[in-house]
């Protein structure tokens, strides 16, 4: 006669139930911000032509779609997941394709951007980035390479936005386009790194699930 599994105590499964509300709801919170976020800067990259507000912008785009794709993946199977992080490691490269080609383009002109506006969107892009990263903080641990991915953006993000504030005060002094250059293509490379990391982190979850 096959052994009975004891049942889980109801308040294990309501604990369960509330981790998985909560996350839901972080996870949403963080889409449209990121989205939010994505139209300011977007138009202040394409108002100063600055390269590295333009990446910048891409990736909070990037951001929404990674967490809203997170959204709709909780929930699956642990081979189900792995899937959407493989995906979810090629979307993150898609910000650093941006940037090399509108590097590309800023290379023949270097005219350096309005280094007010960079320094003030590069602010309101950390704040807002700073928040999702405390708000994914409390629950990066949960659905393994899904909620790693949306982390480690909001995390390099972070790091990127304090790179354009820098660049907007470089831009003050020199009065050249290279600050602002440099920092574009400093971002397209923390985003390849992130997207190996979420890469590695899902092959470990498809290894796992057919063991």
């Amino acid at each position: 006669m096959p052994e009975v599994q004891p049942e889980a105590p109801a308040e294990g499964r309501a604990e369960t139930q509330a981790e998985a509300r909560k996350l839901r709801q972080t996870v949403a919170a963080v889409a449209l911000l990121n989205l939010s976020y994505f139209g300011v800067e977007f138009a202040v990259a394409t108002a100063i032509g600055s390269v590295s507000l333009f990446a910048d912008s891409i990736d909070f785009l990037e951001d929404a779609a990674v967490n809203a794709l997170i959204l709709l993946a909780l929930g699956w199977s642990l081979q189900a997941r792995a899937r959407v992080g493989l995906l979810l490691a090629l979307i993150l490269l898609v910000p650093g394709l941006a940037t090399l080609w509108m590097a590309w383009e800023k290379f023949h002109s270097l005219a350096a951007p309005a280094a007010g506006a960079l320094t003030l969107a590069g602010c309101g892009a950390l704040a807002v980035n700073l928040f999702c990263a405390w708000l994914l903080a409390r629950v990066r641990h949960h659905s393994g390479s899904l909620t790693k991915a949306a982390f480690l953006s909001a995390r390099n993000d972070a790091y990127a936005n304090v790179a354009i504030i820098g660049a907007g005060w470089a831009t003050v002094l020199t009065a050249s386009g290279w600050p602002d250059l440099i920092v574009g293509l400093a971002i397209a490379a923390l985003n390849a790194g992130a997207a190996r990391e979420v890469w590695e982190a899902a092959r470990q979850e498809q290894r796992e699930a057919r063991a």
